[in-house]
């Protein structure tokens, strides 16, 4: 089991280097399932190795300079804020409540990511966000952060890609910065009432950080659309897992649950279809014979 522990760990590294989020979303069911830790005391340690984790993975990133350091130290601010306070008042919600709004909320970011910006807001946006917005956004995704045990990548990437107008590259290597600081923030919230297993969480760090390095090498690599789909579609596997895992076989076989299931799929896959045909429609077209460049 702890060989499979380790090796899931560094996946948990390759995500956070590659798509700048994801963390979380993976280190929380490696936990739960496969450490065996209750739901509580796997959000703590999830928010100690991600911030770890994104740390490691955000020196490739600096180097590559696919970093808006205003944009990331203000939002980390805020989101501090706001995660502390998520952490405090976790104490006082029932883990199987955390969890399954924890993948509603990844369902509903993966369908934004999959829609992508508009073309037109992209361009028409600052290079950094204004302040009022980072202070919004960054509150509340801190304090999802703190309440959920999620570093937050599915939520700062979209929010730094589709409100920012940053290009996905930037907005991943710049999310790290944010969920550094606020998984930090988030875990002194949980310390007051949850005990760490710290060999576990070490090991599983260790692992983690040797999987973003070797992600943040390989994310400057990737084209941003591909990118940007790729952590949809994640999202979206991981988001089905933990509703599966958590709700018991009577709600399953409820119609209503199949009913949203289908339509968060079909959301997906519309905004995916659409994505698609705009990015044909902007794309420039020759004709055959006629002169290039």
């Amino acid at each position: 089991m702890t060989a499979l522990v380790v090796a899931a760990s560094l996946l948990v590294g390759v995500s956070l280097g590659v798509l700048g989020g994801g963390g979380s979303i993976l280190t929380v069911p490696i936990l739960v399932y496969l450490a065996g830790q209750g739901t509580k005391e796997a959000i703590a340690t999830s928010l100690f190795v991600v911030g770890v984790t994104s740390l490691a993975a955000l020196v490739p990133h600096a180097r590559a300079r696919r970093i808006r350091w205003r944009t990331g130290l203000l939002f980390g601010a805020f989101s501090m804020a706001g995660a502390y306070g998520g952490g405090r008042l976790a104490e006082y919600v029932p883990g199987t409540v955390l969890l399954i709004a924890f993948a509603l909320m990844m369902l509903a970011t993966a369908v934004a990511m999959l829609r992508g910006p508009r073309r037109a807001r992209e361009r028409a946006r600052p290079a950094d966000l204004p302040l009022k917005h980072i202070a919004v956004e960054g509150l509340v995704v801190g304090a999802v952060t703190g309440l959920v045990g999620s570093g937050g990548g599915f939520l700062v990437v979209p929010a730094l890609a589709l409100l920012g107008g940053l290009p996905m590259g930037v907005a991943v290597g710049t999310s790290l910065l944010v969920i550094a600081m606020k998984s930090f923030a988030g875990l002194a919230g949980h310390l007051a009432g949850v005990a760490i297993d710290w060999p576990l969480a070490l090991t599983v760090t260790a692992a983690a950080v040797v999987g973003s390095l070797a992600g943040g090498r390989l994310a400057g690599r990737i084209p941003q659309d591909a990118l940007r789909t790729a952590f949809g579609w994640f999202v979206v596997v991981m988001g089905v897992f933990v509703l599966v895992q958590q709700l018991d076989a009577a709600v399953w076989t409820h119609p209503v649950t199949w009913a949203g299931v289908g339509a968060v799929l079909a959301a997906a896959v519309a905004a995916r279809w659409r994505a698609a045909r705009s990015a044909r429609a902007h794309a420039p077209t020759t004709t055959p014979g006629s002169p290039c460049g």
